[in-house]
């Protein structure tokens, strides 16, 4: 599996969101979800309406790792879910294929709608489903929370982890320690 980094350029984030948007409103519903929720793709493919319509509290359990997550659902993202889930019924797959059975889409196939709009904005790096998750631990990070809140919210055991994925460098570390100073008078 190749690893991809979080986006750590906001207009761009703004951008691909915007390309996903103009092309598909359950593909731009799914890619906010990813953000502002913070879970890997496979924790969010199999989310029903019920899951998630009229509440504040996001409650599953993940794949990987077999732990539980409760997650609040950001006001934007009520929002989102709002407008999008009117007229579905409660038993219907969140982000169900156009065609078929009521059967969520793929990981692959969000993949490659992730991918094609990055393309189209221009954005050089590497991306994959992963990153929406980094990014919002990055942005986390970027807005002043601290380390060990993010590596609570993204689930994880350790805070190596989370140092990754939120791009801490020996210059980060540096700046934090010359705002200490032991010697002034408060």
């Amino acid at each position: 599996m190749n690893t991809v980094e979080p986006i750590r350029d906001f207009g761009i984030l703004l951008d691909i969101g915007d390309v996903i948007r103009e092309r598909r409103e359950r593909d731009y519903v799914l890619y906010m979800s990813a953000l502002y929720l913070g879970r890997r793709i496979s924790d969010i493919l199999p989310l029903k309406v019920r899951d998630i319509k009229n509440l504040d509290y996001l409650y599953l359990r993940e794949d990987k790792t077999n732990k539980e997550a409760v997650i609040e659902i950001h006001e934007d993202l009520k929002v989102i879910y709002k407008q999008y889930c009117e007229g579905k019924k409660d038993r219907e797959y969140l982000f169900r294929r156009s065609k078929g059975k009521n059967e969520p889409i793929t990981r692959q196939w969000f993949w490659r709608i992730l991918h094609e709009a990055a393309k189209e904005v221009g954005y050089k790096e590497k991306i994959g489903c992963h990153s929406l998750r980094k990014s919002m631990g990055y942005w986390m990070f970027k807005n002043g929370v601290d380390p060990y809140t993010i590596m609570l919210f993204l689930n994880h055991s350790d805070i190596a982890t989370t140092k990754r994925y939120i791009g801490v460098t020996r210059d980060d570390i540096s700046k934090a320690t010359r705002k200490v100073s032991f010697t002034k008078r408060r």
